[in-house]
């Protein structure tokens, strides 16, 4: 029986390269699963990482081999490579390279809708109903009964205090029982972590919000650069948007 991936995402965002070795083939869908991994797999709302993985090609060299999507199947985390590179066969050690200036792009928007999601739960106590980002730009839709250009430069304007007050990013585990008995962890109307994921991953921005998170963080608040909230939406009743860009912070 194959073990399960060690993902290294999980406790160390910043891993930009890692070695590894090839666990399992699936020839129909060109990919591979690694027995550790630093690509971030995607999930709740969070894009897949992109990268490289480089093998030795013998005679050609090392090959560097374009991994085009990442996703997690059970316990495995599986690379697939671009139409028309060679599959590693099991037991083929590996040097993974991420695509960092996306994956940083990414922590930097997840980390600002954290805060976004913290600003609002201080302020109206909601939950979050949907949210999605890509490198730089993210929204999140909250249980507000009601949404206004005003509410969204206020936001903006509390996401810009919490960075320059460079708090403290941490990732912690806790158990589930743990999780349970504090409803505030699970900030999503409703509740889709399934209940065979224990411990829970938690990240905690000290003195702000603390919920349960499977994705990537920058370190503190001021690595996020500057926040600019874009666009107000009413996406129906108790259900309102927010859509905001991450700047650097020279912008």
């Amino acid at each position: 029986m194959t073990e399960p991936t060690d993902e290294l995402y999980s406790t160390d965002a910043y891993l930009r390269t890692f070695e590894a070795t090839v666990v399992a083939v699936d020839t129909d869908a060109h990919r591979v699963a690694l027995d550790r991994s630093a690509f971030y797999p995607g999930g709740g709302g969070q894009p897949a990482d992109r990268g490289l993985l480089a093998v030795d090609g013998g005679a050609d060299g090392m090959l560097s081999l374009d991994v085009t999507k990442v996703g997690k199947t059970k316990a495995l985390v599986w690379h697939e490579l671009a139409d028309g590179t060679p599959l590693p066969d099991p037991g083929t050690p590996v040097e993974g390279t991420l695509d960092w200036e996306r994956r940083h792009q990414l922590m930097r928007t997840h980390t600002a809708l954290h805060i976004l999601c913290g600003v609002i739960w201080a302020d109206f106590g909601v939950a979050v109903t949907g949210g999605n980002m890509e490198p730089l730009k993210g929204r999140l839709d909250f249980e507000l009964d009601a949404m206004s250009a005003e509410l969204g430069q206020q936001a903006q304007r509390r996401i810009n205090e919490e960075i320059e007050r460079a708090r403290e990013i941490m990732v912690d585990f806790i158990s589930r029982a743990e999780a349970d008995d504090d409803p505030a962890l699970i900030r999503t109307k409703a509740n889709l972590i399934p209940a065979f994921i224990d411990p829970l991953r938690v990240i905690d921005i000290a003195g702000l919000d603390r919920q349960a998170d499977g994705g990537t963080h920058v370190a503190t608040t001021a690595e996020v650069g500057r926040v600019e909230v874009t666009k107000t939406e009413s996406k129906g009743k108790a259900n309102k948007r927010i859509r905001l860009v991450v700047n650097d912070a020279a912008t």
